[in-house]
């Protein structure tokens, strides 16, 4: 029987959707793995292995026999749980403005700042700080 072997990019092993015919089109093609997988509330990216080519028509054609790569992508509509969160995780009100400067500090105020969670700065800039802040006993001027 016609096939056509897929996995997921996160997996290790192939799995296979067997279909009558020469071809499969990539619309029927995600709807049995969805339906197999028993996934819900997305859409998959689809691409072949050997030439690495995403297929994105849904009435385009997959040969039988091709090996191919599939990913989850977020479908339309479907928050994500940071959306859902966002509010949760807010500033502070204006009643603590002292602990959290509102412009952006510079790297050199962040080497001497007590608490990097609250402040203003890239996160890059605040991983240096940690980074200056951690080695600081090791290195000190005295």
């Amino acid at each position: 029987m016609p096939c056509v072997h897929y996995k997921f990019f996160s997996k290790l092993t192939h799995d296979t959707v067997i279909f009558d015919g020469l071809h499969i089109t990539l619309g029927d093609l995600k709807r049995q793995i969805m339906r197999r997988e028993k996934l819900k509330r997305c859409d998959l990216s689809i691409t072949n292995d050997q030439t690495n080519e995403e297929y994105t028509d849904d009435a385009g054609i997959i040969p039988s026999y091709t090996m191919v790569t599939v990913r989850r992508i977020p479908g339309t509509g479907v928050k994500s749980t940071y959306d859902r969160h966002a509010n949760k995780w807010s500033e502070p009100s204006s009643g603590s403005s002292k602990h959290v400067n509102r412009s952006s500090l510079s790297l050199e105020q962040l080497f001497k700042t007590e608490n990097l969670a609250e402040a203003n700065a890239s996160e890059e800039d605040k991983i240096k700080a940690v980074m200056f802040q951690s080695s600081r006993c090791y290195y000190s001027t005295k």
